[in-house]
């Protein structure tokens, strides 16, 4: 018999390994910022270079997990919404049934080490990780459910998604054209993708 809890671990890995990955490369992208800025010379008179480089990585790998903790907790939040609203299951066995799916995210968060380098691919394993989640949940919860209760999961999760990341992209891109409108020293620098 299989002990149900053995997999326990692998959201907060996954969770490490994704912040991990975006931070380190975040570090490179942020040293060369200072750089062009020019206060990279100024830091550097109070830190050394690794210093400087494991600081921005700590700061940074608590920014990236409290943004994949509070996406994982969004997402635990809108799967059990949306089995409340559309599934006929009052004791919680699909629930059980996709706790292992947490092996897929684990899995793509080992694949993003291989992308240090690059944020678009980092992004891209990101994205196909959840995408493969998605199917893999749906894939578990489909015998347990009518078609229309299928296909209700699917258009809640789909426009819940949606929604949320399009008030968020909303947001941030409504607060960078405030800041380089109030920042004239950004607007000077010209950087490099």
């Amino acid at each position: 018999m299989r002990n149900t809890y053995l997999t326990g671990y692998l959201p907060l890995f996954s969770i490490l390994l994704f912040s991990l990955t975006f931070s380190v490369y975040g570090v490179e992208v942020f040293v060369d910022l200072f750089k062009k800025i020019g206060i990279y010379p100024g830091m550097r008179e109070f830190l050394s270079d690794l210093e400087l480089k494991f600081i921005l990585l700590i700061f940074l790998m608590i920014v990236c997990f409290m943004v994949f903790a509070a996406l994982k907790l969004i997402a635990e939040t809108i799967n059990e919404v949306s089995l409340l609203f559309f599934s006929q299951d009052n004791e919680g066995e699909i629930l059980h049934q996709v706790r292992s799916g947490s092996m897929v995210y684990f899995i793509g968060a080992l694949v993003s080490v291989a992308s240090l380098k690059s944020f678009l691919g980092l992004l891209v394993i990101f994205l196909l990780t959840s995408i493969a989640y998605f199917v893999y949940f749906i894939y578990k919860i489909s015998p347990s459910l009518s078609k229309p209760g299928l296909f209700g999961v699917i258009f809640f999760q789909v426009i819940t998604w949606s929604s949320l990341f399009l008030i968020v992209f909303l947001v941030v891109l409504k607060l960078y054209n405030g800041l380089l409108a109030s920042l004239p020293i950004i607007s000077e620098v010209k950087l490099n993708p």
